[in-house]
């Protein structure tokens, strides 16, 4: 992996680069004349024939002659001859694509362009299944921004033009429900070659399944950045502002809830699914996705999915939800449940999504239903639906396939927070809604005398709420602290530790409430609630992920 050049400064490195290149190469007496020797002296010719030529549509011509040049002297047995020819490939098919893309509709199809009087053919070739059916947005890669919140960017070195794909959110196929609702964006690779029939083609592919193109007798790796395409999709979003909004009732947040796919669906690989905290967004793992994306060995092995949910709503209803958001995708992506990526799934929470991931990963058997009726759901008066509704509250299994989860200053026995002031603030002002929430209040008042006295209390003095429900006294919240990942789950806690806070804590979540026993390994780094943007924490958890 590379980091490429200073963004705003890549048209200026790369004619640089290239301009000693082409020194060098027209210095060198080793160039054979005739065949490939001929293709590369006419590709320097051509670049610096376009480099001087004012008039911006024959230069895109130029660059154009010169791309299928040098592709031509590619097929040259002579390693220092390819290196120039590549290299001046690159920077030729850089250029033109940067005309064509200021000069162009925004969306592109394969079709046939005219550059100064001379066809162009378009040609998409391997793209992902997810941008098939329609236009595409295209972008260099080295024009996109990274967001400092992710990191650096990663790229590999090769052959082409790295490129980011965009296309809305489809809504014609059940699928699409898994695609973010921000669009598609997906890393792609352009470059130029001479089409069987003698007409140029720039090629646009995809480059998660081809790493490499064959030219001449020799295979040659595809020029790749990933971060692009993630921080592409990170511009186009405004859910932070939207979770922030979901807390004090704003509902379009919770009309994006689902579960969401980065990368077209492979059933060999392992997925990662990721599930923010109280407030939050997926945004929070805008850093530990393109460290994950960034690693070729990681990349080959694991499928980053996003959880999306409404944070207002109480603790084991986002636990339901995310549930339902699992099943929703695996009915979509494997429905006959044979998929290898099915059987090894990867959990990572933060703060209250790591108590969702927790709960996730437990039998509750009747604990918590204990902790709200004192007799068994067929004793119960109300409607059979209703009942069913509490029932799939209170009652749950480990989900299947699960075998690892990750907690980030997570807090297992709740957090004093919510008891503070702020608190008590909060909940004047963090509402919640939802059908279930409706039929545990119509079961609970038919059934007063079998609901906990304590509970009913609680919840007509504290109401029902994710923030009520992160409180440490809360009658169903105590009782589910009790539940831990069924054997067979690999469990690792990460914790806060604020240097001189007292008791010790990441400033909202105790050090006691983040480590729970049984864990496979637990991590304590002096640092404030957001873990995941902790450097010691990022590489301990990308280690885990490369066990077996």
């Amino acid at each position: 992996m590379r980091r490429s050049c200073v963004p705003g400064k890549t048209r200026s490195c790369r004619l640089a680069v290239l301009a000693g290149l082409v020194l060098l190469a027209a210095c060198s007496g080793t160039v054979k004349t005739g065949g490939e020797g001929d293709a590369l002296v006419r590709a320097r010719h051509l670049w610096r024939e376009a480099a001087e030529t004012p008039r911006k549509d024959i230069a895109a011509r130029s660059w154009m002659r010169c791309a299928v040049a040098a592709y031509r002297a590619l097929e040259s047995d002579q390693a220092a001859q390819q290196t120039t020819a590549q290299a001046i490939a690159d920077s030729c098919t850089h250029e033109l694509l940067g005309y064509l893309l200021d000069q162009e509709p925004a969306l592109w199809r394969p079709r046939t362009l005219s550059v100064a009087g001379e066809p162009l053919r378009v040609v998409f070739r391997d793209l992902p299944n997810s941008l098939y059916d329609g236009p595409i947005a295209l972008v260099r890669a080295d024009e996109v921004t990274i967001p400092a919140v992710m990191g650096e960017r990663y790229t590999s070195p090769g052959f082409g033009v790295p490129m980011v794909g965009w296309q809305a959110q489809c809504h014609d196929r059940p699928i699409c429900a898994l695609d973010p609702p921000d669009g598609i964006t997906r890393a792609l690779t352009a470059w130029i070659e001479p089409g069987k029939d003698g007409t140029a083609e720039l090629v646009v592919a995809g480059t998660r399944q081809r790493t490499q193109i064959t030219i001449g007798q020799r295979e040659v790796p595809l020029a790749t950045d990933f971060s692009a395409a993630y921080a592409a999709l990170f511009d186009r979003t405004r859910i932070n502002r939207l979770a922030v909004w979901n807390l004090i009732g704003g509902r379009q947040f919770a009309l994006r809830a689902g579960l969401y796919l980065l990368e077209d669906y492979d059933p060999a690989k392992t997925p990662v699914i990721m599930v923010h905290g109280l407030g939050r967004s997926p945004m929070v793992w805008a850093r530990l996705t393109n460290l994950i994306d960034g690693s070729p060995e990681l990349r080959a092995r694991y499928q980053v999915w996003h959880i999306i949910y409404p944070t207002n709503t109480p603790v084991l209803l986002n636990r339901l939800n995310v549930q339902r958001m699992m099943d929703r995708a695996w009915r979509l992506l494997d429905s006959d449940g044979t998929a290898p990526a099915r059987r090894d799934m990867v959990l990572i929470g933060h703060s209250m999504g790591g108590v969702i991931s927790r709960l996730l990963v437990s039998d509750s058997g009747n604990v918590i239903w204990n902790a709200v009726f004192d007799v068994p759901a067929s004793e119960l008066q109300g409607s059979a639906a209703d009942i069913a509704q509490v029932e799939s509250l209170f009652r749950f299994r480990a989900y299947p396939g699960v075998t690892r989860a990750i907690f980030l200053a997570s807090p297992h026995l709740g957090s004093p927070t919510a008891d503070s002031f702020l608190g008590r603030l909060a909940l004047r002002f963090v509402h919640a809604h939802a059908p279930e929430l409706d039929a545990l209040h119509r079961v609970a008042q038919d059934n007063r005398e079998h609901e906990n006295p304590l509970l009913a209390a609680d919840y007509l003095h504290k109401g029902l709420t994710s923030i009520s429900t992160l409180r440490a006294t809360q009658p169903v919240s105590h009782a589910a602290q009790a539940l831990m990942p069924v054997p067979g789950v690999r469990y690792y806690t990460f914790a806060g530790d604020l240097a001189g806070s007292d008791p010790p804590s990441d400033g909202y979540v105790p050090l006691k409430s983040a480590l729970i026993p049984g864990a496979t390994s637990t991590t304590v780094v002096d640092s404030d609630h957001k873990l995941y943007l902790n450097e010691e924490v990022l590489a301990k958890i990308l280690e885990i992920l490369r066990q077996p």
